[in-house]
């Protein structure tokens, strides 16, 4: 996607061919840096402290992180070692798991003179499959937007609330609930997104907003809590999140809050949709609510705030009382049965195993 006009992915393979960079999703709004990762730790460090985030872009990078550990030293017990240290970064996106389980079934059969060429052969294609299948997320998901254009709001604006970021920054390319309204805003088609800041993170308010700004989508930040006023006002067409994780009967883990989107969304008969890849989806589980773990991150998160002062300078504070303690679950699920729609590369499904496996036979005999 654009950055004031020129294309960037969320992450790369740099022109010496071996070492990638990434935007520091850390530093945003307020600064747009990228960084050098060349080793297989830093890659880990990445993830575990959310330079790059996002389920798609977690599994991306943890391919890299493999090559890079291969091109270092492709003994098994390396393989092994930096599998197990990707693993343990992050507990709740699958796609993570699914990226080192798909570079330790390329590798391991293999010579360990052959191990390096193929990890970074595989580790591209991981990042160019996860382009092209947002992309086709875009696609289905533009003809829900186009139909509500055309039937409901004929030269009117098409308002989408949007939760987190789930934008090209959070994939490689495109975004994956970002896709449909990027597809549509290119086509020509009014569009407004309301931007949840997306607390305590602020993922929403920092990302969406920056990504959705600089390509010229038209937006509106609003505090976490605004989402069912503007629903009882009919002033929401329609609701795109993404996910870390889609059980198998169609329970969706994504960023905490998302669950009381959907209950606003189905008291106030606003469709509800969750847009993901196929490797989000995971057929081991099949009660998102009970199984889905759920990561806990620092208390700082909620009991801190960084951003730009009236000087220029960015600063962090502290918004919370000494000594008051603070509870930071990362996540929550939210149940199939407000899913109006799980929007894929290969079409828009409804929200249950019947739908996922018939869709994915290939990923449902795997899970």
């Amino acid at each position: 996607m654009k950055v004031d006009g020129r294309h960037f992915r969320s992450i790369w393979l740099e022109p010496d061919g071996w070492s990638v960079a990434a935007i520091d999703q850390r530093r945003l709004p307020h600064e747009f840096i990228v960084t050098r990762i060349t080793t297989a730790d830093e890659a880990g460090e990445a993830i575990r402290s959310m330079l790059v985030r996002g389920a798609p872009l977690i599994g991306a990078t943890a391919a890299y992180g493999m090559a890079l550990a291969m091109r270092s030293e492709a003994s098994d017990a390396a393989l092994d070692r930096t599998a197990r240290m990707l693993l343990a970064t992050r507990p709740t996106a699958v796609n993570l798991k699914w990226a080192v389980d798909e570079m330790r079934r390329v590798l391991a059969p293999l010579a360990a003179s052959a191990r390096a060429e193929a990890a970074y052969a595989r580790a591209r294609e991981i990042a160019e499959e996860d382009v092209a299948i947002n992309r086709d997320i875009g696609r289905h998901g533009l003809d829900l937007i186009a139909q509500i254009a055309a039937t409901k709001k004929p030269g009117e604006p098409v308002n989408v609330l949007t939760h987190c970021n789930a934008g090209w920054l959070a994939t490689v390319d495109w975004g994956t609930a970002t896709s449909p309204i990027y597809q549509a805003h290119d086509r020509g088609i009014a569009v407004h997104v309301w931007v949840d800041e997306t607390r305590p993170r602020n993922q929403g308010a920092s990302l969406t907003a920056w990504e959705l700004g600089h390509h010229g989508v038209p937006h509106t930040v609003i505090p976490d809590n605004t989402g069912g006023h503007l629903m009882q006002h009919r002033m929401v067409d329609l609701a795109i999140v993404g996910t870390d994780r889609v059980a198998a009967n169609g329970d969706v883990c994504n960023k905490i809050g998302t669950y009381l989107k959907a209950l606003a969304a189905h008291d106030n008969g606003v469709p509800f949709y969750v847009a993901l890849p196929s490797p989000t989806i995971d057929f081991s589980i099949d009660d998102g609510v009970r199984q889905i773990p759920i990561e806990q991150r620092a208390a700082s998160e909620v009991t801190h705030l960084t951003g730009r002062t009236a000087d220029g300078r960015i600063e962090t504070v502290r918004v919370v009382p000494e000594g008051s303690p603070a509870a930071n679950f990362g996540f929550d699920v939210t149940p199939a049965r407000l899913v109006s729609g799980l929007i894929t590369e290969r079409g828009v499904l409804r929200a249950d195993r019947a739908a996922l496996a018939s869709a994915f036979p290939e990923r449902s005999k795997a899970g």
